[in-house]
């Protein structure tokens, strides 16, 4: 509906971007915003919001330690800029920021001011700043962020759908290409990061993967890793965690929703199955696992983890059902019996909480997250070519 007004109002595209002053993903974002407007002939609307709800942003001192170091690795892959000595801000440093950029609403003039402003701000350094109220600015913005469905900072958001940080770009910049009548005016402002065909032997090194049976991303990462793993003749090592929910932890609904519509999208680029879903947490979580640690034992670990996933978020089959589950063990070589006495061994409790604790010493916390060797972990489906740099590190000799 709002595509067909904007035509027949003959107005320009307008992308509404949200802004975090306190985020490192948004510091990489507010750089792109000109390039974008100027590419795609847009009308961008910078927004200023606060940093995130508890409930949709968990372990918040891990997410922001993560976010630092991860924001360095992908301003190097995209050619963007971040402080490489870059520290949490301290309080009263982000409501100056804030300061700066409330009321800004021109993006070029909105992406400078972010862009200086934050790297004093990452930096630790002073900055200029005009002794302005930003609490109007950031209700606006969270509301804003609200109506348009998503709840991070770092966000795009155009005609119905939203685009988290710069990973989500690539769909974005499609979809505006799209609209265009006239042919595009030079390569995409960002490039699609994905681990490649490359080959190399890393003499069995160990790559750990860290699932959950309840993660559509770990859906849709788990063939792709196996396959990583075996390309560099890596070890690859299963440490399957409780989902969030079942740890204590919130998931509320838009959360939930984003993820599976932003799935879908990644699935559908990858050429992977995905939509009919039997969501198995709880009970069939439990029976899941219990299954795995014995598929582990047996060999067939990885080939339980994808069809397991492949039902849940692809077949919708129940794995809470005596059937569902057996179907899903049987076409991995499992047979009933070995069913019955993974069932019936309680082992994989502990393993699963060893495995949380594992993760939660590496900083993180969400999965699907993957480690090579004893270099520095990673977090989501989107990351593989970071682990494909670092087997290409330890392959080289130089990790």
């Amino acid at each position: 509906m709002r595509t067909i007004r904007r035509r027949l109002m003959g107005e320009p595209p307008t992308l509404h971007y949200f802004h975090g002053v306190a985020d490192p993903y948004s510091h990489l974002a507010a750089q792109l915003l000109p390039a974008l407007a100027a590419a795609y002939g847009l009308r961008v609307v910078p927004h200023l919001v606060p940093a995130p709800a508890a409930e949709v942003a968990p372990e918040p001192e891990r997410l922001l330690g993560w976010s630092i170091r991860d924001a360095g690795q992908l301003a190097a892959a995209h050619g963007l800029a971040f402080p490489a000595d870059a520290r949490a801000p301290a309080a009263d440093a982000v409501r100056a920021a804030e300061g700066v950029l409330a009321g800004l609403t021109d993006p070029a003039a909105f992406s400078e001011a972010a862009f200086r402003v934050g790297t004093a701000l990452w930096r630790g350094q002073p900055f200029d700043a005009p002794t302005r109220d930003a609490q109007a600015a950031l209700a606006e913005g969270a509301a804003a962020l609200a109506k348009a469905g998503h709840y991070l900072p770092g966000v795009f958001a155009f005609e119905g759908e939203c685009y988290w940080g710069v990973d989500r770009l690539p769909h974005l910049e499609a979809r505006l290409a799209d609209l265009r009548q006239s042919p595009p005016m030079g390569p995409p402002v960002v490039r699609q990061l994905e681990a490649s065909d490359r080959r190399g032997d890393v003499r069995r090194a160990p790559l750990e993967f860290f699932l959950s049976f309840r993660s559509p991303y770990t859906h849709i990462a788990a063939a792709r890793v196996r396959a990583l793993a075996d390309r560099w003749n890596a070890e690859l090592l299963l440490r399957p965690v409780l989902p969030m929910v079942m740890r204590g932890l919130p998931v509320p609904l838009e959360k939930r929703m984003y993820i599976v519509r932003d799935t879908k999208r990644e699935a559908d680029r990858l050429g992977l199955p995905f939509g009919r879903i039997c969501d198995p947490v709880g009970t069939g979580v439990e029976r899941g696992l219990a299954v795995l640690h014995r598929a582990i034992a047996l060999g067939r670990g990885p080939d339980f983890v994808e069809s397991f996933l492949q039902g849940a978020f692809a077949e919708g089959v129940d794995a809470t059902t005596d059937a569902g589950l057996l179907g899903l063990a049987e076409r991995t070589g499992l047979s009933a019996a070995d069913v019955q006495a993974a069932l019936a061994d309680e082992s994989w409790r502990a393993i699963a909480e060893q495995n949380r604790e594992r993760m939660f010493g590496l900083g993180l916390w969400g999965v699907p997250a993957f480690r090579v060797g004893n270099l520095p972990a990673h977090w989501g489906q989107d990351r593989l070519w970071a682990v494909e740099q670092d087997l290409g590190r330890i392959a080289g000799g130089i990790a």
